[in-house]
């Protein structure tokens, strides 16, 4: 019998990279990554079921009402949440699954999903953090300034995660991402 997937939360700071060690992650083959439900709008260019599944905010609700999220949260007018059931097919069919989600829920996945693994992706330094928020040249100088002062309230939080991995190489980052998931899934299979 194939042994069940993993369920894996990966947090870290914006400009962390998290987002380019998951897409590699995803590579293997083996894993899949939770696309986010939200009632915000689509922007240009986004596509439902792909950046996100986009709801009502009455069936968002529903869903809530259903035990349908694995971890949700509303976040400036809008809620945005894991969906449970497409995560547990995925883990019964033994891959892994990854939500790349906020600190806070992660802390909800814990409590719902005691058995998941969590991972903090660092950055090197906070000049680094920065200059990597600046390379992107994508957000203003207002945004930049919130996303390090973001930084550093969820920096401190990394302790309450199963593993902290520090993102310098990108190569190296995504092998020791890799090596823990394998770890994680051996004592799985040790334990069932």
């Amino acid at each position: 019998m194939k042994s069940k997937g993993l369920l894996v939360v990966i947090s870290g700071p914006a400009g962390t990279g998290k987002g380019t060690v998951v897409t590699e992650l995803q590579k293997s083959g083996n894993v899949c990554v939770s696309v986010s439900a939200t009632t915000r709008q689509p922007r240009p260019g986004e596509v439902d079921g792909k950046q996100y599944h986009f709801l009502t905010r009455e069936a968002f609700v529903q869903m809530i009402g259903e035990n349908g999220f694995l971890e949700y949260a509303e976040y400036v007018g809008n809620f945005y949440g894991s969906p449970r059931r497409q995560a547990e097919e995925w883990m019964q069919q033994g891959k892994d699954v990854i939500l790349e989600i906020e600190v806070q829920g992660c802390q909800q996945v814990k409590q719902n999903y005691p058995a998941c693994v969590s991972i903090f992706i660092l950055p090197p330094s906070e000049e680094v953090l920065e200059q990597r928020l600046r390379g992107r040249g994508t957000e203003t100088e207002e945004v930049i300034q919130k996303r390090l002062a973001r930084a550093k309230e969820e920096i401190p939080l990394s302790k309450g995660y199963d593993y902290v991995v520090v993102n310098d190489r990108l190569e190296d980052c995504v092998a020791e991402v890799t090596a823990i998931l394998q770890r994680e899934r051996d004592k799985a299979v040790s334990e069932g």
